[in-house]
């Protein structure tokens, strides 16, 4: 007669097994944390000498922001990076290019236009312009122009994905694109407006964010693992980098019309 595992114990097991998992992830992040965490008390404590405001306070957003981060990531791991790789591969499978590249575009804009740090640095860029005068300081003008940022920033990093799935399936070297990308920047700078020049540079870093990243790099993955002929490390990789970079591009652009 076979033995049998009676249900308690493999409950108590499975409970034991979720428990360690979880208090790695916690410990991962703590460790992950460790640096920043070194660094702000030495400055305050050493450098300033002065006790941190409000203890109790920072105590409990740290204990937040540790479980936040090991929450994130194990999302990441579960959900996002294999449904963005799934997604790919479907895609790519029906044979459709024209599919494939809307796909592309519609993940780059929805994925940017939900970015948290691209909707804060809009709403301050868009505060600031109306104080400095650039736009009309009222509540109306300022959602407008944050409004008509976030959306060139979507368009942009759209388009990016557009390229950067196109060089995929072709197989062209991205550092042509790069270099040539960044050459662009470097010129349309020289014309565009100083105000929006920062904000340009700005909205390349915080489009690559939280949600925009672990979904676009898995999309490129996805697609170099199932197209015949391309080396996921070497094809795959790189879709950030085109989302960093049209963002400034676009954004002087606009800066230059708007």
């Amino acid at each position: 007669m076979p033995f049998v595992i009676p249900v308690e114990r493999q409950s108590t097991k499975l409970m034991n097994r979720a428990l360690l998992g979880f208090l790695k992830l916690i410990s991962d992040a703590l460790r992950d944390l460790l640096p920043i965490i070194f660094v702000i008390a030495f400055f305050q404590i050493i450098v300033l000498q002065q006790p941190f405001p409000n203890i109790g306070g920072i105590l409990v957003g740290l204990v937040c922001v540790v479980l936040g981060l090991a929450l994130f990531v194990q999302g990441l791991e579960m959900g996002l990076f294999p449904i963005g790789e799934a997604m790919a591969t479907a895609m790519t499978r029906k044979g459709s290019l024209t599919g494939l590249l809307a796909f592309a575009f519609m993940l780059g804009f929805g994925t940017t236009v939900a970015e948290p740090a691209l909707i804060a640095v809009a709403a301050e860029a868009a505060d600031i312009a109306g104080q400095a005068g650039a736009i009309e300081n009222n509540d109306e003008a300022k959602a407008s122009y944050a409004f008509g940022l976030r959306m060139t920033v979507a368009v942009s990093v759209g388009a990016a994905l557009v390229l950067g799935v196109f060089r995929i399936l072709i197989g062209w070297p991205i550092q042509y694109f790069i270099i040539g990308g960044y050459i662009l920047v470097v010129v349309i700078t020289l014309f565009a407006p100083p105000e929006i020049v920062g904000i340009a540079y700005d909205s390349g870093g915080v489009t690559t964010s939280t949600i925009t990243v672990p979904l676009v790099t898995a999309l490129g993955v996805g697609l170099a693992s199932t197209i015949k002929g391309r080396n996921p490390l070497l094809d795959g990789f790189g879709l950030i980098a085109f989302a960093s970079l049209t963002p400034m591009i676009f954004v002087m652009i606009f800066g230059m019309v708007a």
